[in-house]
């Protein structure tokens, strides 16, 4: 099954032909684009036979197949992956070089996926790709966002947001499905008739399908990404046009589209929530009827359906699967509802990923009754049978509660495994989110891990570090992560070391090539490179970083001869269009960056960088180049993390708290490749219970007291300055994450920090054994994890 031959020969007829009568040129009046097109197309033609082959051996075997659905699939670019999955990489590069075309510019120009926003798609599009790679038959399911999250770009420091147009030019590697599509209804009134209920939507839009192949390690297996554009069911109003209401026509059309158009609209506003409700309906709907029309192709009772289907709610976002779910069975099946549920919840699974209470969805009844009417009525006899069932259940707990739908709560009890996504992460779910449901159902909540793929994230993004390690080690490692601890012994080796050593030099050189071009900032590759890259938000903690670079750029001021490590501090992330917090936060580094940047007192002793538009490609340039990786997250709110995992594995050193899964990191790496500092996930709590902690943080750090004075009196804003006293007025009365009481000791490890880069051979050893550990936090393990104890299925392989 695994991917005929290719000869450079034959890989160059098929680039021509594609060139000619895909894309209608010639070769002597092609442009990049048609270029990277035709190349695009010719290697989509060698992912279709496995995927053909994957998908005929699984309707053939009646084969078990997993459903994953997510809002976000962060995908990034295809080409250069999809090239060495296939083990096609270098043979394009030279195809392409003697037509006078350089393989890395047209891989290089491929438009990122506009499908997500942070971790959460980013281990979707690793899950997927492993879930090809060990032989997992599986389809993802999400939405065909045509304007993405945003395109971020920086006004007078200020975060601004435009639409993403990746769909501007055609994807080459969807195939669009017109035969698979449904009606998804909203509103409407539900009417009872013969004992059944019968709902009548009141407005419809049609789902439709378009289906991206994911390959595997070495084309053994490939899956589909089917996502779902949003079209309306009347496409115009003729009538309207004809009378002269030419806005009116289009409009059936234009507020079907605005479903799949931006992933998290802003939900401030009532329409803005009916909006994100919509949408996740919509995708849930148009999933769990695929699911079903699939199985019914072979099977005639759906009594059967936990046999051969495995859904994955990824987040609380596809909660309302459950209920749909049962609709379907009870209401189009005939099936009686305690049935219909026992049969959803044996296919269901969820994905928890996160502590924070806003992140738990809620949604007002009122709400979900008027958009949902039919599903209000399953969620509430859901809820009123699991207190049935559970007597003893307290009174706070349940779906609905307080005029709300819970969508946490929902998602927990129609599910039969519930999944942290690490250790710690795990446990505080038990012992901290659902600690009464954990009581009623021991056994339910497990934990999976997190893990990335090594293909992209080192395979790909860093061909240096990867190319020593398969001249030490041999090939084989890409899909046997654990085969990287045989690197240990040969760490001990000078000439190892210095090889290593010189590989993050190449990406550190490259990087600031990069940077001077994009920011026009100039940073020399000798420096630390101290990266934090990650979704903006208050418990990430970068306003701390920020607090403490610009307490090295005073130390440097105050000892201009100090012994001063030099430094690049590196942001890069988005915030949420309406989390005003936290674009203050993105005001506040840019404007540092600025006055450091500028000053002529510390030259390259500090240089502050912030590339607008963190994506999967920019972090494919910055994690392999990075020395430092920042997990500086308040104990106790990090999920797990992977950013953490893909820094590590390339090689950076951790500076962070015991939160997520830098304790397992740490664990893996050794506590002595780790920089560690702050409170504990117990500890935050106790802290908190003192009203006063901050003022007495604060107190106690003259430091962090002169900081927060430059700050205040608009050291870094001359122009306006009290444009942060908000900053300063929240870290002072209101620091509930606890920045003020993990500030000492997050500056005093970076002076650790600094004491052990200065002996750049140790530093080396450490960065060396960080890649060699890290074999446990492959995607592929946790996959192997997740079909063992969540799905119940076996690889096909």
């Amino acid at each position: 099954m695994t991917a005929q031959p290719l000869s450079k020969d034959v890989l160059r007829a098929d680039i021509l032909r594609h060139l000619t009568y895909t894309l209608g040129k010639d070769a002597d009046h092609a442009s990049h684009y048609d270029w990277r097109m035709a190349l695009s197309f010719a290697i989509r033609d060698r992912i279709v036979g496995p995927w053909f082959t994957s998908t005929r051996r699984t309707w053939a075997e009646e084969r078990k197949r997993v459903y994953y659905l997510s809002m976000e699939f962060l995908i990034g670019r295809i080409l250069e992956d999809a090239t060495i999955n296939l083990g096609l990489r270098d043979m394009a590069a030279e195809v392409l070089a003697e037509a006078g075309q350089d393989f890395a510019v047209l891989a290089g120009e491929e438009p990122d996926a506009a499908l997500g926003n942070g971790g959460l798609g980013r281990l979707a599009a690793c899950y997927m790709e492993s879930m090809a790679t060990v032989g997992c038959p599986a389809y993802g399911y999400g939405i065909r966002y045509e304007h993405g999250l945003f395109r971020q770009r920086f006004e007078g420091g200020m975060q601004v947001e435009a639409a993403e147009d990746w769909l501007t030019q055609r994807n080459p590697w969807e195939f669009e499905r017109p035969e698979s599509a449904y009606t998804i209804g909203f509103k409407g009134e539900v009417v009872e008739k013969g004992g059944k209920s019968a709902w009548t939507p009141g407005e419809t839009v049609i789902a439709s399908a378009y289906d991206t192949p994911v390959v595997g390690w070495q084309g053994q297996w490939a899956n589909t990404l089917r996502l779902w554009g949003a079209k309306p069911t009347q496409l115009f109003d003729l009538a309207r046009f004809n009378r002269g209401d030419y806005t009116a026509a289009a409009e059936p059309e234009t507020l079907a589209r605005t479903i799949s158009r931006v992933l998290y609209p802003e939900d401030t506003t009532y329409q803005g929530k009916e909006l994100r409700l919509k949408q996740e309906f919509f995708l849930t709907s148009a999933a769990i009827q695929d699911i079903l029309r699939r199985y019914l192709k072979n099977h005639s009772d759906l009594r059967d359906l936990p046999k051969h289907v495995a859904i994955q709610m990824n987040d609380t976002h596809p909660a309302l699967a459950g209920p749909e779910l049962i609709r379907l069975l009870t209401d189009a099946h005939g099936i009686a509802f305690d049935e219909a549920a026992d049969i959803a919840q044996a296919c269901l699974g969820y994905t928890n990923h996160t502590l924070l209470p806003e992140a738990l969805e809620r949604w007002s009844t009122w709400l979900v009754g008027s958009i949902l009417p039919r599903h209000m009525q399953i969620i509430e006899r859901l809820d009123a049978r699991h207190l049935a069932q559970n007597p003893t259940r307290p009174h706070y707990v349940g779906i609905v509660k307080h005029h709300e739908v819970r969508m946490g709560e929902l998602a927990f009890i129609t599910a039969h495994r519930v999944n942290g996504v690490s250790a710690l992460h795990s446990e505080l779910v038990k012992d901290r989110l659902f600690p009464e449901l954990n009581a009623l159902h021991p056994g339910r909540i497990v934990n999976q891990t997190n893990g990335v793929t090594p293909r992209r994230w080192l395979r790909m993004a860093n061909p240096a570090l990867s190319s020593l390690i398969t001249e030490t080690i041999g090939a084989g490692w890409e899909s046997d992560l654990d085969r990287l601890r045989e690197l240990e012994p040969h760490i001990e080796d000078k000439g190892f070391r210095d090889a290593f050593a010189t590989a993050k030099r190449t990406n550190k050189a490259a990087t600031s090539n990069w940077i001077r071009d994009t920011t026009g900032i100039t940073v020399s590759p000798d420096a630390l490179f101290d990266v934090q890259v990650k979704r903006f938000h208050e418990y990430k903690r970068q306003l701390l970083n920020i607090l403490q670079t610009i307490d090295e750029w005073h130390q440097i001021r105050e000892n201009p001869n100090g012994n001063h490590v030099p430094r690049v501090k590196i942001f890069g992330g988005k915030a949420a269009p309406g989390y005003a917090v936290a674009k203050e936060i993105i005001h506040l580094i840019n404007d540092v960056g600025a006055v450091i940047n500028s000053d002529p007192a510390v030259g390259d002793l500090l240089k502050v960088v912030y590339p607008a538009n963190y994506n999967v490609s920019m972090a494919e340039r910055l994690i392999p180049a990075a020395d430092l990786s920042e997990q500086i997250s308040t104990a106790g709110k990090e999920a797990s993390g992977t950013g953490n995992m893909k820094l590590s594995l390339n090689g950076a050193l951790t500076i962070g708290t015991l939160d997520g899964a830098n304790v397992e990191i740490r664990e893996e790496v050794g506590a002595e490749n780790f920089f560690l500092f702050g409170l504990t996930a117990g500890e935050v709590e106790e802290r908190r219970k003192d009203v006063e902690h901050a003022r007495h943080a604060i107190t106690a750090s003259q430091s962090l007291q002169d900081v927060l004075q430059m700050i205040a009196e608009g050291r870094f804003s001359p122009t306006q300055r009290d444009r942060y006293h908000g900053v300063v007025d929240r870290l002072w009365n209101h620091d509930y994450f606890l920045v003020t009481s993990d500030y000492a000791s997050y500056v005093a490890e970076q002076g650790e920090v600094d004491r052990t880069y200065r002996d750049a051979d140790d530093w080396t050893r450490k960065a060396a054994l960080n890649t060699a550990r890290m074999g446990y936090f492959s995607s592929d393990r946790a996959i192997r994890g997740y079909m063992k104890d969540i799905w119940d299925i076996g690889s096909a392989l």
